[in-house]
């Protein structure tokens, strides 16, 4: 595995995409899987609609009812389905995606992430991430989001930082000794990296950054540590 290896030859990154994350300082694969997240997005307890709050951004369980309707507006398109949960319906807009035509069951159940606008008794969602049921591409999961993307979408990011954490799977050198892993209940370099980008719950979030943030501040001292022998070198050098 050869971490300095180009960015250009992992797998979702083509000759438009290499020139874009080389502008966010993503040369090779190491730099790859250290662009850590900025935030995360829980998105993987759903709530009931009835529940959901004006201008929250929150993942919802439902059924579609009927079939995507699609309308001209103003020289764009604008696509409406209604769902409904257990305790509320929600009518859902997208504008422009065409593709979306035929992606609805009526009867199969969907989840939904996106921002809700709950105001005089109607509840509605506008261009919400989604998947069927029992799916979890975007919705289920904790979503990380990274720092300046330019060009780059999340979803796009992510993915290829995915498959970058796929090279490097289980091949990273740990760099700490293990007796410091033991004193201070630290993940492994392999684990936290991955936790770091994809983690299962927050729990895991918190302890791959206690390592990623143990190994910074211990990198930091010692670089300090070693300037001030060579400083002392220096002097005692200088003495007659």
């Amino acid at each position: 595995m050869d971490l300095e290896k180009d960015v250009k030859y992992i797998k979702g990154v083509g000759p438009n995409r290499v020139q874009l994350l080389n502008k966010l300082g993503i040369q090779t694969l190491k730099d790859l899987i250290t662009y850590y997240p900025r935030s995360y997005e829980d998105r993987s307890k759903p709530k009931d609609i009835v529940q959901c709050i004006n201008g929250e951004e929150v993942l919802i369980e439902a059924i579609a009812c009927g079939k995507l309707i699609q309308m001209p507006l103003k020289g764009k398109t604008m696509q409406k389905l209604l769902v409904r949960d257990e305790t509320a319906s929600c009518t859902i807009t997208w504008f422009n995606q065409n593709y979306l035509k035929n992606k609805f069951e009526i009867g199969k159940k969907y989840t939904f992430y996106g921002k809700i606008t709950n105001q005089f008794g109607k509840i509605t969602m506008t261009s919400p991430v989604f998947d069927e049921e029992n799916k979890r591409t975007n919705t289920g999961k904790i979503i990380p989001l990274y720092p300046l993307t330019y060009q780059l979408s999340q979803n796009v990011l992510r993915k290829i930082i995915e498959n970058g954490l796929v090279e490097v799977e289980g091949k990273l050198q740990e760099t700490l000794p293990k007796y410091l892993l033991e004193e201070y209940h630290l993940e492994g370099i392999n684990e936290a990296t991955k936790q770091i980008h994809f983690p299962e719950q927050f729990e895991d979030y918190n302890k791959a950054r206690k390592r990623l943030v143990f190994e910074e501040l211990l990198s930091t001292q010692l670089a300090l540590l070693q300037l001030k022998n060579s400083y002392i070198y220096e002097e005692e050098g200088i003495r007659v």
